[in-house]
């Protein structure tokens, strides 16, 4: 498992053979790669997880707030019982 924090599909970035999206990521918008997942459609509003600036999953916002929570924990300090 890999370290990786949620964002948001803004858009699809035209050019670029279609490899690139517009994400928020906590509140910021950044390019993230999509071209891992090339069996994968990416439209606004979906939820991804990122690492190093690639997409490595496609998930639902129930997975995206649980990503979250387990970066949260991890800054914390913290170890869940």
């Amino acid at each position: 498992m890999c370290l990786g924090i949620p964002g948001r599909v803004v858009r699809v970035l035209d050019g670029y053979e279609g490899q690139l999206a517009l994400a928020d990521v906590a509140g910021e918008q950044r390019r993230v790669n999509i071209g891992m997942l090339a069996d994968e459609s990416f439209a606004p509003g979906d939820w991804v997880i990122i690492h190093m600036g690639f997409v490595v999953e496609k998930t639902d916002e129930a997975g995206a707030a649980e990503a979250m929570a387990g970066l949260q924990l991890m800054g914390r300090g913290e170890v869940e019982p």
